[in-house]
């Protein structure tokens, strides 16, 4: 019996390990979905934040021209100043700061020298321009620094004054780079993308005022 029993006991050697490298085999797979969803998960809720924090910035815009807006004299409705459609107005495209490479952080948390201080204070159309181009750059970068703010119009009548005559379509647009990462997956829009190769997600609304 003694003999038998110890014989019994050497055919089992090595069992317990075995099973414990099939548990931490089965453990290391599941840990591997639970760290691809959460890495799944990280780019959507960037994008989501991206794209609210860019929905609220598009209303800002509306705001903005629509508080800037005076009767045209050659026409019949309202116009904002041209330096509203002017490129260089936004994503801080005049201004240089080697501080940090946040742009929320370099140019937003104290008003630049080059912007006219306009809160309270008496400021020209061409002035106000200039600061609601600040202003509404620092919102769109407040949480990702890379969405970049884009105004455009469908100009009805490019033989007057006005960059944008009255009652022609604004087009406010707000874009921010996005690459596809494993299970996500981008359908790119080509109002975002008008160049080819370029990757953007974007925020838009057309308006008039």
């Amino acid at each position: 019996m003694n003999t038998r029993s110890v014989n019994d006991m050497s055919k089992q050697t090595g069992v317990g390990l075995i099973e414990i490298l099939i548990t931490l085999f089965i453990l290391a797979v599941g840990l591997l979905g639970v760290a691809a969803l959460q890495f799944t998960g990280s780019f959507a809720n960037k994008d989501a934040i991206s794209r609210t924090q860019a929905e609220m910035v598009a209303a800002q815009v509306a705001e903005r021209l629509r508080a800037a807006a005076r009767p045209a004299t050659v026409g019949d409705g309202m116009v904002v100043h041209n330096d509203y459609f002017n490129s260089d107005s936004y994503n801080f495209s005049r201004l240089s700061c080697a501080g940090s490479s946040h742009p929320y952080r370099c140019y937003c948390l104290s008003r630049p020298a080059g912007i006219p201080n306009c809160e309270g204070n008496a400021c020209t159309e061409q002035q106000m321009a200039a600061y609601d181009g600040w202003a509404l750059s620092c919102s769109a970068v407040q949480t990702n620094p890379q969405t970049k703010v884009n105004i455009r119009c469908d100009d009805n009548n490019t033989a007057d004054v006005y960059r944008c005559s009255a009652g022609s379509r604004i087009e406010v647009l707000l874009t921010w780079p996005v690459t596809s990462s494993g299970n996500q997956n981008y359908t790119l829009n080509s109002r975002c993308n008008p160049i080819e190769g370029d990757s953007n997600a974007c925020v838009f609304k057309d308006i008039t005022l």
